[in-house]
This record gives structure tokens, sequence and C-alpha cells, in this order.
């Protein structure tokens, strides 16, 4: 069975929609992206994997809704822009292409290349300028999200749950501007953090399908980040997918960690200027040099040893979220993701070289290699080429 699934893992194209990035690793100068880093994904790691292609996380964490936070956090995401180009077309031309279409990642994943593709994580870079939405389209962006954690210009987070706390009640009117102007061009719209209320408006309003890029089931782990019944029946209507994340604190739900270890953590944090994410460290550590991730991997190893922390969640844990979601709305509109290098990972899917071991756990609870081609990409690559013919002056490439 086991050989079976390894030899239907190298057959179907593998994409993970959310891996982090930090661009001091795609520099032209050794060590870069296309050596064994530390990091959970990397080219080797995704070459011993057998993971095809990966949506690059293009995230800034929320600031403030002035000009200058404005202007902050779109440098943080021209320079994220440019670091996966800088891989694609100078570092490591040989060895991965960035993907603008659906077709292109078919085309190039049969050509033996690795596939990058690019996500917006919070639309909170664009600033007030619309116009904006077709520079980041015109730099790769093929999905964007309009929060991450705490409101935006554009649209209440999930984290307004913590207080009932809420700024528009959904979308901002520029918000809504966005929406359409991302069906305009063809990118997908992503509900991973968005509020509920937002989530909801965005699928109303969408006229193509959308994703939820990194998420659970609320109903298997009652996390704010993760979609309850309403959201993914919505989600089915809508035509879209969620992709399933391997986020341990948003596929089981752990204790309280003792008064001990959350003190320990919390000066942890501080120490290296982590602010405190909806799961854990988050997409925060991509803020920190390799040197610095180093020293702080090194510090966690020390804490949980002093601290341990309760048991991880598992790939068997993670695929009952896949589970749930295929018998509740259908496998059609089901993925699989990861949230590498931004705190993700469970035992056994904990890094790029791990993810046979997800269509290992698929084939023994009898998924066939079709469906599990679907899992694995093809429903992704069916909305998002649903949005390429939504978009009525769409441009295929960038500049």
């Amino acid at each position: 069975m086991v050989a079976r699934a390894r030899e239907i893992h190298q057959r179907v194209i593998t994409a993970d929609t959310h891996v982090d990035i930090n661009p001091s690793n795609f520099t032209l100068q050794s060590p870069n992206y296309t050596d064994r880093l530390e990091t959970q994904v990397n080219l080797p790691k995704m070459e011993e994997g057998g993971l095809d292609a990966v949506f690059f996380s293009i995230y800034v964490g929320q600031g403030e809704q002035t000009a200058e936070g404005y202007a902050k956090a779109f440098a943080e995401d021209m320079a994220k822009f440019d670091a996966v180009h800088r891989l694609a077309e100078e570092i490591a031309p040989d060895k991965i292409e960035i993907a603008y279409t659906a077709a292109d990642v078919s085309r190039i994943a049969a050509a033996g290349k690795k596939v990058g593709l690019m996500g917006v994580e919070n639309g909170y870079g664009l600033g007030t300028d619309i116009a904006n939405v077709k520079l980041f389209f015109d730099k790769g962006a093929r999905y964007l999200s309009l929060s991450h954690n705490g409101h935006s210009q554009l649209s209440d987070s999930n984290t307004g749950e913590r207080d009932d706390t809420w700024q528009w009640n959904g979308l901002s009117p520029l918000g809504k501007e966005v929406v359409q102007e991302a069906n305009r061009l063809g990118i997908m719209l992503d509900i991973s953090h968005p509020s509920k209320v937002s989530n909801l408006q965005v699928m109303e309003m969408s006229r193509a399908p959308v994703i939820a890029s990194h998420s659970a089931v609320r109903a298997l782990c009652d996390v704010s980040r993760n979609l309850d019944d309403e959201q993914l029946q919505a989600l089915k209507k809508n035509g879209g997918v969620i992709q399933m994340v391997a986020f341990n604190n948003y596929v089981k739900k752990a204790p309280p960690d003792s008064p001990e270890r959350a003190q320990a953590m919390t000066a942890l944090r501080e120490e290296f200027g982590l602010a405190a994410g909806g799961g854990g460290f988050g997409a925060a550590m991509a803020s920190l040099t390799a040197e610095q991730r180093t020293q702080f991997r090194a510090k966690m190893e020390a804490l949980n040893t002093t601290y341990p922390p309760p048991p991880k969640a598992t790939v068997s844990d993670f695929v009952d979220h896949i589970d749930y979601a295929v018998k509740l709305i259908g496998l059609e509109h089901v993925g699989i993701s990861s949230d590498f290098d931004g705190g993700g990972g469970v035992d056994g899917f904990n890094d790029a070289t791990e993810s046979p071991n997800v269509t290992i756990e698929l084939v023994r609870r009898g998924y066939t290699e079709e469906q599990i081609g679907k899992l694995w990409s093809g429903n992704l690559l069916r909305v998002m080429a649903e949005n390429e013919k939504v978009a009525p002056h769409r441009r295929l490439r960038a500049n």
C-alpha cells in the first residue's frame, strides 16, 4: 500500500497553497533557497518530498491604517515579490519557474521543474489605491486575502472574535471595490483570515470561485481561523475550495499551556520581537534573519525540553479534516496546504520532505488516484482557471 501510494504521489501534481518566505533566503549568494536550509520548504526539500508547486506567501503583518503604515507594508510586499522573481529568473531558472495561469502549472510540472506561484496574505499593503491590485497582479499575485490578524482598511479579521470588536462589520467600501477588481483581473480571493461576515460577503459578491488558502474545519477544532459549516456550505455554493491546513493548533486544539510554559513563550516572543499570532508564532518568523531563526529554534528546543508541549496533531488528525469536508461539501471543494515556515506542521507532515505521508494516509483511507490528484492540485487549478475565465480584461503574464 505504501509503495502504491508513493507511486501515486509521484504521478499527481502536488501543490501547497501557503508557504511563507524570508527574502534573505533568496539571494544570489549561497546559502539560498537552492540549498538544504533549515526552512521547512526549499528546492532540495521539495525535490526530496515530491512537492511540485507552492504558493509563496507575499505576507505582511497588520499595522496602522496610515499612509506611513501602508508605505511600509507595500515595500515589504515588493521585497517578497522580487525575491520570488529572483529565485526563478536569476538564481535557479533551470529548477523552478513562475506560473501565472493554471495551464502554466501543468506545463511547468510536466517539464520537470518546480512551480512557483504567489499569493498575497493581507491586502494591507495595497493601501488605499485600487490601482495597486493590478500592480500586484502584474507581479504575479494569483490570490489575495483582504486581511490577516487584525482589521485592515479592506476587511474585518477573524481576530475580532476575541473581544467582539469590529471595524466594518464585514467588508469596507474599499474592500468591496477590491473584490470587483480581483474578479476583473482573475485573482482568486482568499477567505482564510478575514471574519466570517467578511467571508460570507466575499462569497456572495464574487463572480468567481474563492479559496481558503490555509484553513481547517471549525467543527473539529474550534478556533476563529477555521471555517464553520455555514461557511463551508457557502463555499460549496460559490464553487470554491478549502485548502486544508496542516497547522497543529488549527487541526487539534491543545490544552492550555502551564503558567510556566506560557510565561517562557511570552518571553521568547518578546526577545525576538514576534507578535502573538492566531495559533502560534506564525508568519511573523519570516521577518527573522537566517541567523535569528537558528537562534530561535535552539531556544525553542530548550524551552520545550524544560516545559514539554502537549503532543502534536498527526497526519491522521489532519486527514480527518479532509474527510469531514469531503463528506459535508464534496471532494471537489477540498485541497491541501501546510503554512510551512509560518508555523505550520503536524507530526508526519512537518516539512516538504514528508509530503508523501499525506498521500499515504489518503490511500490508506481508500481515496483513489484520481481523487488524490484533485485534492493535491486538481480542485485548486479548476478554481484558478475559472477565475481566469471570468476576468474580462485579464493579462496572463507579468511585464
